[in-house]
């Protein structure tokens, strides 16, 4: 006969998972597959010990890994995307554009501006940061701007285009765990993170004014541009291809036929502008572009993509999906839920509560997907209570979750942007303005009622908070 588990023996996982992150962050190599698999095991032994069988377990843990399978899909197609987009020229043409809007009169500016284009190009936040963010740190250097404030420039940037990227893990993880649409997802992003950046900008137009009058030295980015001419044909025409996306979002087209697309139009730019064969194209897509231009930061930038470079990606969303999906079944997590579900009343504090919990999780566990994940299965339930459409809850999650990710100093993405660009979580943190706006401006979203759509309504409504 199976038994309740208590709230305290609901914990139980969540925590072993979190010290053990902490613990292979500190000692180990910062990966969380293993602590995962742990915590599985823990949870597993919870759950028999109350009178659950293993093949119902089993069972939970097949339904949920149902859930991702298509988002799964759509970042193996996305890594073979990647490949192809960068030997078709298109990711080097945007980043070459992006470079030329670099600026001595407003640095700061136009580094997050740059960053921003080359993270959606590209769909990666630490390819942005570990190439073009590197060369960034030694030009504002030379500038006399501190490195704290072109490192927040740098993060705030890639991490936005990242956020905004339909190339992103993140962003399709965060769609696709709820099975809200892809581009609607990215569309209703923007409400918050527009704004967000919008204060971004302005805060960094104010602290970079007095740094205005100065002049920098353009080799590195001439290197950086040289490098990649060397391998490209450069031309305004490859700016067609991303453009497919925006066409089959306007066309309704589903995800992943609408992605297929756009692979096969990168394919094909591929062939007849770059010259390119078609095993060029198939190794590219499996194995993504390896770039040879002799430029180290060229070469780090662009050689990625394929879609075995998406299966540690994938690994990890099988884990914590099973995770996740033992903890659901046993009714672990309904303990919980019903735990929070006491200090939350109306609607608004669900949308701040899912915020803070997606931001807390990654604090706590250090791994942005895991914020993603876990506080998506959390709450799910709690939002379709409470009548709010799932786009809420995605958002609140790439809000609070994924962007903040980089300003926790024992993040793995902290610890990444410190030690490659040079400079420490604490230096950069004051000035990373969109990543510290943004999970407020979602807060307040939720308590004006702005863009809050519910599944009796899908529009605005102020009636929210009543």
């Amino acid at each position: 006969m199976k038994k309740e588990i208590s709230v305290f023996k609901s914990l139980v996982p969540i925590f072993f998972l979190i010290v053990t992150i902490l613990l292979n962050n500190l000692y180990g190599n910062g990966e969380s597959m293993l602590p995962l698999i742990a915590s599985i095991c823990v949870a597993s032994f919870i759950a028999i010990a109350h009178g659950w069988t293993w093949q119902e377990l089993e069972d939970g843990i097949m339904h949920s890994l149902g859930l991702v399978f298509q988002p799964i899909l759509i970042l193996m197609i996305i890594g073979m995307i990647i490949g192809s987009w960068i030997l078709s020229g298109v990711v080097p043409t945007i980043i070459i554009y992006g470079l030329e809007l670099l600026s001595p009169k407003s640095f700061l500016v136009a580094t997050v501006l740059v960053c921003s284009f080359i993270a959606v190009a590209t769909g990666s936040s630490w390819t942005t940061i570990g190439t073009i963010g590197v060369a960034l740190v030694g030009i504002g250097h030379g500038l006399g701007i501190p490195s704290g404030m072109t490192a927040g420039a740098i993060v705030s940037g890639a991490y936005f285009g990242d956020k905004m990227s339909p190339l992103s893990e993140n962003t399709n993880l965060g769609s696709g765990i709820l099975g809200v649409n892809l581009y609607e997802h990215i569309r209703y992003l923007l409400y918050t993170s527009i704004p967000s950046m919008i204060l971004a900008l302005i805060l960094f137009a104010l602290v970079g004014a007095k740094y205005s009058g100065t002049s920098f030295d353009q080799s590195q980015v001439d290197l950086i541009i040289e490098g990649i001419h060397s391998q490209f044909v450069i031309s305004p025409w490859l700016l067609l291809v991303p453009l497919t996306i925006l066409v089959v979002v306007l066309l309704k087209v589903p995800a992943i036929p609408g992605l297929m697309v756009s692979f096969a139009v990168g394919s094909l730019a591929a062939i007849f502008v770059q010259g390119a064969s078609l095993p060029d194209v198939v190794e590219a897509a499996q194995f993504g572009y390896l770039s040879d231009s002799g430029v180290e930061i060229v070469d780090k930038l662009l050689s990625k993509g394929g879609l075995d470079n998406m299966m540690y990606t994938v690994s990890l969303i099988i884990a914590a999906m099973s995770f996740g999906g033992l903890l659901e079944q046993c009714g672990m997590l309904t303990s919980i839920i019903e735990k929070v579900e006491q200090f939350i009343k109306r609607r608004w504090s669900v949308i701040a509560s899912a915020t803070l919990a997606s931001t807390a999780i990654n604090i706590c566990t250090g791994d942005q997907a895991l914020s993603v994940i876990l506080s998506s299965r959390m709450f799910k339930d709690l939002f379709e209570h409470h009548d709010l459409d799932l786009k809420n809850l995605s958002r609140c999650t790439s809000d609070g979750g994924v962007v903040t990710s980089p300003i926790v100093p024992w993040n793995v993405c902290g610890v990444f942007v410190a030690s490659t660009l040079g400079v420490s979580t604490l230096s950069y943190l004051p000035y990373s303005f969109f990543n510290l706006i943004s999970p407020l401006m979602s807060i307040v979203f939720g308590v004006l009622g702005i863009k809050i759509l519910t599944k009796k309504r899908k529009e605005d409504s102020n009636e929210n908070n009543k």
